[in-house]
Formats: structure tokens, C-alpha cells, sequence
């Protein structure tokens, strides 16, 4: 079983020993179209050779030599047949985010130095040709979709392959070894330039292996996963390989608008999130709730107050869990259904989950299990687990096999384990800072929860001193404010200052119902944030919020803000974390307002 060393090995395991007639589906014109096990293997194999007659190739296998390939796309099963080809021939992708800023996208393929891309969609394709005079190294910009034009169709290099083309292929592979580099990503983060975190085969295959064990994943071969978050990023891409190692066949959502409707259709045991889309599938579903009426109305608002109540399966009274039982078959059981009605497990990461939120979607029979790791541990370096003891609310879970980790004394979290990055591209000085004696230096704040649960309280960078000297945690206050429904986003504010303050994202839906309530006729969104009893209102909330912190911790005064933060607009990662240094310049009066008044 585990006598996979490459990443592409995974693809020869499924092939052995359990091959799918459906192990990748994208839909397109309202049909699902699958991929086999056989087909995926013949069509990677066949495009490594396209590459290879490109020219690509690995050359002496070290990383400055291994030539670059970049993909700018959304989730298809391309996406993953292009990564798998590479692998194949020692040439590295470099995946970037299709909401990428042409300057950054810039400065990627330039110090990458990429000599081919893939797109997807006419858009990505003017994008990529637009700056394509100034990357001196971009030979050809191949696109996945036959009418785009200015590209080269991808499939024109799956064309007339010959049986040595084949056989070189095949060669090449039996060269590579475990410790040779497999790809360069490369994280924007919240700050800076972007840095290309250089990762192994050996990196990725140890977390995939020592996930799946530590998890469990069990082999299900043929159970079906939807995939939406981006496979830029490391987390769906290291799911992606995990799907691939036990047989579990992969969905593309069309977008995320579509994936309500998705995992209808597709009815997916597992999916994998991020904290920011729990919130809107929750936002969502108390909204449905917010329109129902009479005994309706209090049996689901009942519900969901039992279930912020929920502990660990087995620990609760039985008065309490017949109460549960009764609110599961009449309430939670529409939210199963409308998951698909076999929704297993879901795995959430990248950025802090609301507790309460985990509460009340585990007591619904929707079992979250939040974990945590950055992308230079490849990233998973522990998990809240699917077996006794292995969860524990509030926390991200017991640190997976295979990893080493420590808190340093001011707190931060360090790691070392087989799954830790190779360094960053061309940056040894920047490597030098966060890779000491072997450990990794996450910069990550936290501590242990019972001797053996990891618990994060905040990022070493964004902690920050006011001007009395007191240290201030950003993230538990943002956390705790975001639990009320009133309240979108916020970020908190108070480095050098007085006291701590809030920017605030009012959740519109939800306030206008109130405002309605309240008598106030205006919807526009920037009539409803100056509005007096709006502004009381808000207040209200933040102060039965405050008593949760230190007197130092307390938000003092708060500016509510009538646009949404987005990807798009620059203030959110695509990762959906926000852009603290964006977000300041960007309302930087409304910041000097609140600390001058």
C-alpha cells in the first residue's frame, strides 16, 4: 500500500487496484462528463510526451534547471491531467490564481522563468497575452477551451504520439526521485512579493500518506467528492491527491455560484472549504429560516439553539439528545438534503473557523472537522480526526503522523517532518528566516488544549501593541463578532493607538429585515449604515460581544462600511483571508475618523 514515492505513483495505485469509470467529472451544457482511471492515465501519458516534443524538460533534475510550466485555470479535470504530466517528465508547474493581478502574474512567470502556459477561457487568455511581450522566456499560451482565441488548442499535443514518444515517457518517469522538486507555488499572502515555495514529490506524498492514515481516510472507491476551492491552492491540490490515492472520484463544481446546486446533483460523501463559505452556506440557510412562520419558524430557531449547545457525540445528557434527535429529523435533515444527503465529512482550513459554527453543523448530523498547515508544510500539519478523541471544538486537531511540532516561548508554532518545503525559489535569505535547524517557523500563534489538541490564537505579524503597551489578538475578536448575524466581516484595529477599534461589514440581508422591523424604509446600503438606530444597534452587538475580552481587547468604537470585501475589489486572498494592509490604506480616513473623534 505504501510503496508510493511520487506523486504520480498515485495514479499507477488507482490503476492496479481499484480503476473508476468516472475518477474525474466536469459538467458542461447541463451533462457531467466522467474520465476514467484508464483515460486519465492515456491522456497524461500522451501530453507529457506533447511536452517533451515542446522541448520541456528536466535537464539535470535540480530545480534551477527543471524547466517551468504555469497554469492559470479554474478547477477541470485538465487541471489535474496537466499537473500529473508534468510530474511525469521532472518539469514544474507553477499554479496561479486566475483573480491574480497581471503585475503579479508578471513577476511569477518572469522569475519562474515559465516557458509555456494554460488557461482556461478567453479571459485568462487576453490576460496572459496582454503581458506576454514582457516575460521574455513565454514561448506559447495554450488554452483548454478549442474557441479561444490567440492559442494554441491543448489536445494538439496529445496528437500523433508515437509508441518511443511513449516509451521516453515512461524512461523519464523510472529517473525520477522522491526528493526531486514537483512544483513552485507561489503565496501572495496578506503582504509582499510574492515568494515560490519550492516542494517535492517526498513533501507531498509523506502528508498525503500520512494524512489519509491520521484522518482517516478510508479507501472508498468510487465515493464521490465535489471540489471548488481552487487548486492553486495547496489544500484542495494535496485533497486532490488524497482522492487519487483511495479511489474517491472528483466533481468540478462549475463555479461557486453553482455548488448548492452541485452537491445536489452529485450527492458528494466529503468536500473540502474554507471558513469564509461555511459562513455563507450558514448565512444562507438562516435566512431561509428568518421566512418562516408560526410553529415552523420557532422549531427551527429551537433547533438551531440546541445545536449551538452541541459537545463531543456521547458526552451530553440524554434529555439533551433526544431533543437533538427531534430537531435532526425535522429540521437538520433539509440541511443534509440540501448537501446532497450524503455529506460524511468536510474538511475546512486555511483561515479560522467560528466555533459556534462547528457546533451547530456537527449537532446537524454535517460533520466539519477543521485542520491547519501552511503551504510550505504542504501543507496539513494537524487535523481534527474521524475516530474517538480526535476532535475537539475550537481547536485544529491532533498533529498528524509524521510531524514534529513545538510553541517557542513567545508562542509561535514551529514544525519539521518529511512534508516541510525545500525553501523558497531563489530566496535563501528569505528561506534562512523561516527554516532553522530543520524546524519550520510557521508564523503562527498558538498553544496546546489538553496536552494534545493544537490550538491557534493569531499570526505572529498581525498581533499588535497599542499605545499603552498592552498586546492585542486580532483574530479571536474578529471571530467572536462574526458570530453574531448582523455581522459579515470586520477587521480590528489598534496598533499604536488608544484603545481598539473595528472596521465593520454589516451582513445587508439580514439588517435590512431588521431595519424593516424597525421601521426604517431605506435599502440602499449606504443610507443604512449612517441611520442612528442602525449605528445603536451595532453598537449593542459590539458590546455584548466585548464582555467576552479584557478590558484592552475591547472594540471602544466601531465604523460600519457599506461595500462587502472580495477577491475582486483586493481586500480578500484568494484564499478568502483578508488583506490587513489593503483593507487599512484603503479606508485609512474612516481609520484617522474613528482615532480623532
Amino acid at each position: 500500500m505504501n510503496n508510493q514515492s511520487r506523486l504520480f505513483d498515485f495514479l499507477d495505485h488507482q490503476r492496479k487496484h481499484f480503476p473508476q469509470p468516472n475518477v474525474l467529472n466536469a459538467k458542461d451544457n447541463g451533462s457531467w462528463f466522467p474520465v476514467s482511471t484508464e483515460e486519465l492515465a492515456d491522456t497524461v501519458n500522451r501530453l507529457s510526451a506533447g511536452l517533451l516534443r515542446l522541448g520541456l524538460s528536466a535537464h539535470d533534475f535540480s530545480v534551477e534547471k527543471q524547466d517551468k510550466v504555469a497554469i492559470i485555470s479554474k478547477n477541470r479535470p485538465e487541471w489535474l491531467m496537466l499537473d500529473l504530466a508534468t510530474q511525469q517528465i521532472g518539469v514544474l508547474l507553477c499554479p496561479i490564481y486566475p483573480t491574480t493581478h497581471p503585475n503579479e502574474i508578471t513577476f511569477i512567470l518572469n522569475d519562474a522563468e515559465v516557458k509555456h502556459v494554460f488557461v482556461s477561457g478567453q479571459e485568462l487568455a487576453d490576460k496572459v497575452n496582454a503581458i506576454k511581450p514582457n516575460v521574455s522566456s513565454l514561448q506559447k499560451v495554450f488554452a483548454f477551451d478549442a474557441d479561444t482565441s490567440e492559442t494554441d488548442f491543448w489536445k494538439t499535443l496529445l496528437q500523433d504520439i508515437s509508441d518511443e514518444e511513449l516509451q521516453r515517457v515512461e524512461e523519464i518517469k523510472q529517473q525520477i526521485k522522491p526528493e526531486q522538486c514537483v512544483t513552485i507555488i507561489y503565496t501572495s499572502g496578506t503582504t509582499g512579493t510574492p515568494k515560490g515555495v519550492m516542494l517535492s514529490h517526498r513533501n507531498l506524498v509523506s502528508n498525503v500518506l500520512n494524512a489519509t492514515a491520521s484522518f482517516p481516510f478510508p479507501e472508498q472507491p468510487g465515493a464521490r467528492a465535489l471540489s471548488f476551492l481552487p487548486l492553486n491552492h495547496i489544500f484542495e491540490r494535496m485533497a486532490s491527491y488524497i482522492y487519487l490515492y483511495t479511489g474517491i472520484c472528483i466533481y468540478y463544481a462549475e463555479s461557486l455560484e453553482t455548488i448548492g446546486e452541485n452537491l445536489k446533483e452529485v450527492k458528494p460523501v466529503l468536500f473540502t472549504t474554507v471558513p469564509r463559505l461555511l459562513e455563507k452556506m450558514f448565512d444562507k440557510i438562516m435566512a431561509k429560516g428568518s421566512e418562516l412562520t408560526g410553529i415552523k419558524r420557532k422549531l427551527f430557531f429551537w433547533s438551531v439553539s440546541l445545536a449551538e449547545k452541541f459537545q463531543k457525540p456521547g458526552t451530553d445528557n440524554i434529555g439533551y439528545r433526544i431533543q437533538l434527535a427531534i430537531a435532526n429529523a425535522l429540521v437538520f435533515k433539509k440541511w443534509r438534503a440540501a448537501l446532497g444527503g450524503k455529506i460524511e465529512y468536510v474538511i475546512t482550513g486555511g483561515a479560522a473557523a467560528q466555533e459556534k459554527l462547528l457546533r451547530i453543523f456537527n449537532a446537524a448530523q454535517i460533520p466539519i472537522y477543521e485542520g491547519y498547515g501552511p503551504t510550505e508544510n504542504s501543507p496539513v500539519i494537524s487535523v481534527n480526526c474521524r475516530k474517538s478523541g480526535g476532535t475537539k471544538f475550537g481547536t485544529v486537531g491532533l498533529v498528524i503522523d509524521g510531524q514534529q511540532v513545538k510553541i517557542e516561548t513567545d508562542g509561535e508554532i514551529c514544525v519539521k517532518g518529511p512534508s516541510v518545503m525545500m525553501g523558497y525559489y531563489k530566496r535563501p535569505d528569505l528561506t534562512a528566516e523561516v527554516l532553522i535547524d530543520g524546524w519550520l517557523h510557521t508564523g503562527d500563534i498558538g498553544v496546546w488544549v489538553d496536552d494534545k489538541y493544537l490550538k491557534i490564537t493569531d499570526r505572529k505579524k498581525e498581533m499588535f501593541k497599542t499605545s499603552g503597551g498592552k498586546y492585542v489578538a486580532p483574530q479571536p475578536i474578529e471571530n467572536k463578532l462574526k458570530e453574531s448575524p448582523f455581522i459579515e466581516q470586520t477587521m480590528i484595529l489598534g496598533s499604536d493607538r488608544k484603545f481598539v477599534s473595528a472596521l465593520i461589514v454589516p451582513a445587508f440581508a439580514h439588517l435590512r429585515q431588521e431595519a424593516s422591523k424597525m421601521g426604517i424604509p431605506c435599502e440602499d446600503p449606504t443610507e443604512l449604515i449612517t441611520h442612528p438606530e442602525v449605528i445603536t444597534l451595532y453598537q449593542s452587538i459590539v458590546e455584548s460581544y466585548n464582555q467576552h475580552f479584557n478590558h484592552v481587547e475591547q472594540v471602544r468604537k466601531f465604523k460600519l462600511l457599506s461595500e462587502e470585501w472580495s477577491v475582486n475589489s483586493g481586500e480578500m486572498t484568494p484564499k478568502l483571508s483578508m488583506r490587513r494592509k489593503v483593507i487599512h490604506e484603503k479606508y485609512q480616513i474612516h481609520i484617522e475618523a474613528i482615532y480623532s473623534e
